[in-house]
């Protein structure tokens, strides 16, 4: 899918950095087609003095809205045609039970994963990822591969920007 014809909004599930809530507001700007992001819980807001330090002006361009309902937002955009994809990786038990909740979930490495037109992505948590309550609304999952023998995953941030980028290769 070429990047002209991707509609992304982002939803950031209670990222506690604020230089990964900028790092993103950076990489959104960059990629030129992500509408919007929404922050939810307490995840830092541009309003924040030090969000300048990594979003380097991004802030200021890049729509944005703070969340408190993100479950009663995933069912409007769904209602809008997007496709609910959550960049995260589950332990197997826990991807278990959420297929069992949410049979519809499909769940894909990001290197074999073909976007719809529109695309809700949601990144989460530094350490407890996204919430439980947000996994059970989504359609789609997305996977990193990590080879490495004592970290199983990557900044929220550096995530973000190799899922963006697995939307339009």
């Amino acid at each position: 899918m070429s990047e002209n014809n991707l509609i992304v909004q982002v939803y950031c599930d209670k990222i506690r950095s604020i230089h990964n809530v900028g790092s993103i507001f950076r990489t959104s700007e960059g990629f030129g087609f992500v509408e919007k992001i929404y922050l939810g819980g307490y995840t830092p807001t541009p309003e924040h003095p030090k969000m300048q330090k990594t979003a380097l002006g991004a802030e200021s361009v890049i729509d944005w809205e703070t969340i408190k309902q993100p479950v009663r937002l995933i069912k409007k955009l769904k209602k809008e045609g997007f496709q609910i994809v959550a960049l995260e990786k589950l332990k197997e038990d826990k991807l278990k039970k959420l297929k069992t909740k949410n049979q519809k979930l499909k769940n894909y490495n990001i290197y074999n994963f073909i976007p719809n037109a529109k695309v809700l992505f949601i990144v989460g948590n530094e350490v407890d990822g996204i919430s439980d309550n947000i996994l059970n609304e989504i359609d789609i999952m997305l996977e990193i591969p990590m080879n490495g023998k004592v970290k199983e995953s990557l900044n929220v941030s550096v995530s973000f920007g190799i899922g963006l980028y697995s939307l339009i290769r």
